[in-house]
């Protein structure tokens, strides 16, 4: 799978997200969620999934778009 890691190492660097119904980003090893809230992603492999009710922390998933529509947590960052 293109743009995907096995590597589970800590992350080496951080990039505020913004989510984007048509922006890519390089893919992650997560993202960092820092008010709760619902996360709609793409994940690398092209799937797309909503997480619900997010917690205040890492949300271990190699994505590659933080959708807009649906996504209510905020403060994010994207974990690399």
């Amino acid at each position: 799978m293109a743009g995907r890691t096995t590597d589970v190492s800590a992350a080496y660097g951080a990039v505020a997200v913004t989510p984007s119904d048509s922006s890519v980003i390089p893919p992650t090893r997560g993202l960092f969620i820092g008010v709760t809230g619902n996360v709609v992603v793409r994940h690398v492999n092209g799937d797309i999934a909503t997480y619900s009710n997010v917690a205040v922390g890492v949300l271990p998933v190699q994505v590659n778009r933080v959708y807009s529509t649906s996504t209510t947590a905020t403060t994010m960052l994207a974990l690399y």
